[in-house]
């Protein structure tokens, strides 16, 4: 039974399904001499961990975890590669307690109340207490996580709990009231350099046999990723690849040659995903287009769903640029079309052409705080009867009830706009929509205050009411109308974001 991280876990006869009983240190697999070099360079003691220092402080609940001096029960969250398994297999072997592993992938309810009912015979006649070590516990189904809520809770067992999702939204908050979270952090190029020249040397791994250029050992650090199994591997091949040409060291050539493929950070269902998503759209949204196409090329490369992406591009361009470039939904949205009609990987064009348009365009995001302000005056209760003249009056009794009356019909003005009260009464003169001067709204911003003098009655200007007549309240240029880029005198007008810099993911 494959574990997420560094160890096999052992299959005992008693319960092949699930448990890990049999061989090796309290219930994993004894580690063969021809185990992958992961395996055999896995920490003999806490001293040997490398890259969690924040939880290897003296009287930390991680070395009273490993030294038995507290039976409280653990989550270990992280990404793989961390050390979550090591620090099972440390359990295992330095405490006299019975130690049961299972993974959540191949485990189920009956196996886990298996291991309870066992370890509460067990306690009642005095034996040791037992740690139950569970893999890939997000895998577990709420059902399956509520049946280790009682041991839990009583101490029958003591869980140690290995997730690489976000307990939050992955562990049922009674499970996770229950335990300790402790949260591994990926390995920094510091720490991963220092086990690669460990197992360069150490008798568990290639005990000097081979040399590592330094150019060859800055290539597999970078392939890593901060993932030590990822980088033993790629050292495990490249070791291979030596040795067979003949070679006594591991140049850059052959580490190229052997893995070739950098890791990529990503999960589509956890927080590397928001992680990803969110700096995705931070970029677009402070205009740089190099970061927007690194993180679009990321998820890309991870397997994101195409149509994911091009939703996103597609809130984007009226969260972010709106009327700035009335052109960018368009664009965002014929993405989205391509996405559904082409696929990928062809598709993949098609969302770098809108990704770039978005990210190159003036910002603003007039539309969103406008919508923002009108619904939290409809939540709090503002707004009164429709206007009577704006009133449905297509049906007989309508005109009975007053409704229709006094409405004016715009067309019938020579400017397309007249005086009339649109808002109910206690939202008169209420501006919700605030135009920015970026790109194609800037002839908005121009305009809309005459266009709101005419409607609420007010005095218009001799020389804004002569430009106003013929229908138009004022002529926008042609780059104003069809939302392209102004002319170079005007381009450190549009540079940057939003009209007030603001603008969360």
């Amino acid at each position: 039974m494959e574990s997420d991280a560094l160890f096999t876990l052992g299959e005992p006869a008693a319960a092949p399904s699930a448990l890990a009983g049999s061989g090796g240190v309290g219930g994993f697999t004894a580690v063969a001499p021809d185990a992958p070099l992961p395996v055999r360079m896995r920490p003999a003691d806490l001293d040997e961990l490398v890259g969690q220092e924040h939880l290897l402080t003296p009287g930390a609940p991680l070395r009273q975890l490993v030294a038995g001096n507290a039976p409280m029960s653990v989550i270990l969250w992280g990404p793989p590669g961390s050390g979550k398994t090591t620090i099972a297999h440390l359990v295992a072997g330095a405490t006299d307690r019975r130690f049961v592993a299972m993974s959540a992938l191949t485990a189920g309810v009956k196996d886990v109340r298996a291991v309870i009912d066992t370890a509460r015979r067990q306690r009642r006649s005095g034996g040791p207490p037992t740690v139950l070590f569970i893999d890939e516990v997000h895998r577990f189904s709420k059902t399956q996580q509520d049946s280790l809520l009682a041991a839990v809770e009583d101490r029958t067992v003591t869980l140690l709990a290995a997730t690489t999702e976000n307990p939050y939204f992955s562990v049922i908050s009674p499970l996770l009231s229950r335990c300790v979270l402790l949260t591994l952090h990926p390995l920094d190029d510091a720490a991963v350099r220092g086990l690669l020249r460990r197992a360069m040397t150490d008798e568990r791994g290639l005990a000097g046999a081979l040399t590592l250029a330094p150019e060859a050992e800055d290539h597999l650090v970078r392939l890593a990723g901060g993932d030590v199994r990822k980088a033993l591997t790629a050292l495990e091949a490249a070791a291979g690849s030596a040795t067979a040409l003949g070679s006594g060291q591991i140049d850059l050539a052959t580490a190229e040659r052997a893995v070739d493929t950098a890791a990529v950070r990503y999960d589509r269902a956890g927080d590397a995903h928001y992680d990803v998503t969110s700096a995705f759209i931070k970029s677009m949204r402070g205009s740089d287009v190099d970061a927007a196409l690194h993180w679009l090329a990321r998820m890309l490369v991870a397997g994101e769903d195409a149509r994911f992406i091009a939703r996103r591009l597609v809130i984007f361009a009226s969260e972010d640029v709106g009327m700035a470039d009335p052109s960018a939904l368009g664009v965002a949205t014929a993405a989205a079309h391509a996405v559904e009609f082409v696929g990928l990987p062809e598709a993949q064009l098609n969302l770098a052409q809108a990704v770039i348009h978005l990210a190159t365009a003036p910002k603003s995001n007039s539309a969103t705080t406008a919508i923002g302000a009108a619904i939290a005056d409809v939540r709090a209760g503002r707004g009164g009867p429709v206007p009577r003249g704006l009133r449905d009056a297509h049906y007989a009794g309508a005109r009975g009830l007053g409704h229709g009356t006094g409405y004016r019909y715009p067309h019938d003005d020579q400017r397309g706009v007249v005086v009339q009260q649109y808002v109910p009464d206690d939202l008169i003169g209420t501006d919700y929509y605030r135009p920015s001067q970026h790109g194609a709204e800037r002839s908005v911003a121009t305009r809309l205050p005459l266009l709101r003098r005419i409607v609420r009655g007010l005095p218009v200007p001799a020389r804004a009411e002569a430009s106003s007549a013929g229908g138009q309240a004022e002529a926008p240029t042609p780059s104003a109308v069809d939302g392209s880029r102004q002319p170079a005198a005007d381009a450190a007008d549009e540079v940057g974001g939003s009209a007030d810099g603001k603008g969360q993911q």
